[in-house]
């Protein structure tokens, strides 16, 4: 069954990089599915430390990315799975544009390295919610249409004749 944590297992990641902010701006009851201290990077810049919540609330999952003084967030929907960032200054939420993990070095990335962060408990749940999409592969892209749904998908060299 298809839940949020590993939506984007579903359609190669596309259905999560199945991968959160100041005060939650969703109502409704808040789970924390789990705290991860790693390392996250903004705008391709070198990683650095960070803390990334995982919060289930509602219909979503949240991933809260506090680097430093900053925190990001990022919010999966599933049924459909949808990918979106919260912009603090507008206080709505953006649709992603495109989504990537690599497992062999367990980094998911956003809107190209916009915002990436070294998450295995994610990339994990990934794998073990669908081995046989995943076997053997460590490279998976997701592209977004402008309603924020997966509109396309590639594993490993795929992307690249996917992008000729």
């Amino acid at each position: 069954m298809l839940n949020r944590k590993t939506s984007l297992s579903s359609g190669g990641l596309c259905a999560a990089l199945s991968m959160a902010l100041l005060a939650s701006p969703l109502p409704g009851r808040a789970d924390v599915l789990y705290k991860l201290d790693t390392k996250c990077s903004l705008k391709a810049a070198a990683p650095v430390a960070c803390t990334v919540e995982a919060i289930e609330e509602g219909n979503a999952t949240l991933y809260r990315h506090t680097i430093g003084t900053r925190t990001e967030t990022i919010r999966i929907t599933d049924s459909p799975v949808r990918m979106a960032i919260w912009d603090g200054s507008t206080k709505q939420w953006n649709n992603l544009q495109r989504a990537a993990a690599r497992f062999s070095t367990n980094t998911v990335c956003f809107n190209g390295r916009d915002l990436c962060v070294i998450n295995p408990n994610y990339l994990n749940s990934v794998r073990e919610d669908n081995p046989t999409a995943t076997a053997k592969r460590d490279l998976v892209k997701v592209h977004f249409g402008a309603d924020g749904r997966v509109n396309a998908s590639c594993y490993d060299d795929g992307c690249e004749v996917s992008q000729k």
